[in-house]
């Protein structure tokens, strides 16, 4: 009843006053009383985590909390891709002539999700990979390489749950939400980080303002459960992980792909 309840509260809404309503409710020291319950629930590992949960002020410190040093291992290697975050991959693949890819056997755009022609055209042909968080991962991204940002930007403004059900009968939310959008520049070529709201409540922070980024660095935070999904030009990246029809479960730093140029 209660893992019910938390699911509901983080990815069945569309209501803009409901999601104001639980913001307010989540930043309360009121919300602290759940934290025990929702860590239950959703089998949090609270033996990594940087504190105690009863430590936290509220239920929002809890979902953003942050990692004993150490907890994650950064794969080395200056040619090694690493996973963004605490996730499953659920789908990676190729963006077609059309500035399309496929979803759970749905058409995306990427003319929708990037809004800018000139950066669509850069990725078309190359490669896709998604990755939601559920409610118990841990919600902060990291960057997938060594790189400068040569330029961020935001779009979109409701949000619709990107869950499989979202995936599936949502009008396209992984193009149409709220999303924060982060490109770097790596070796010579590029590849985009889309942070995608889950809900009314984008709540997607940037962590810092730097304009370049090591490997493994904290690049920003969701506050609630939501997706990431980086883009690779075409012939710039290979894939080292193979994904089961479920899609494959992954920790921030574990190595994805290797960059080929």
């Amino acid at each position: 009843m209660k893992h019910t309840l938390y699911r509901a509260m983080v990815e069945l809404t569309q209501n803009p006053i409901y999601t104001h309503l639980l913001r307010r409710f989540a930043t309360s020291k009121l919300s602290s009383n759940l934290n025990h319950s929702f860590a239950k629930a959703f089998g949090i590992n609270d033996t990594e985590i940087d504190g105690k949960i009863g430590d936290y002020a509220s239920l929002n410190d809890l979902f953003i909390r942050q990692l004993k040093e150490g907890a994650r291992q950064v794969a080395a290697g200056d040619d090694v891709i690493v996973s963004p975050v605490d996730g499953l991959i659920s789908q990676a693949g190729t963006i077609d002539e059309n500035a399309l890819f496929q979803v759970k056997g749905k058409d995306y755009s990427l003319r929708t999700m990037l809004g800018l022609e000139k950066t669509v055209e850069r990725y078309i042909g190359g490669t896709f990979m998604l990755f939601y968080l559920s409610p118990k991962d841990y919600h902060r991204i990291h960057s997938p390489v060594n790189g400068s940002i040569t330029k961020r930007w935001a779009l979109g403004k409701y949000s619709e749950p990107v869950n499989q059900w979202g995936l599936l009968f949502g009008e396209q939310p992984l193009a149409n939400n709220y999303r924060l959008i982060t490109e770097l520049f790596h070796k010579n070529s590029r590849l985009a980080v889309v942070k995608i709201g889950a809900l009314n409540v984008n709540s997607i922070h940037p962590s810092q303002t730097k304009k370049e980024l090591q490997k493994g660095e904290e690049m920003a935070y969701f506050t609630f459960g939501s997706s990431v999904t980086l883009l690779f030009e075409k012939g710039t990246m290979e894939q080292t992980v193979e994904l089961p029809n479920e899609g494959l479960t992954i920790q921030q730093g574990q190595a994805i792909g290797r960059w080929l140029l």
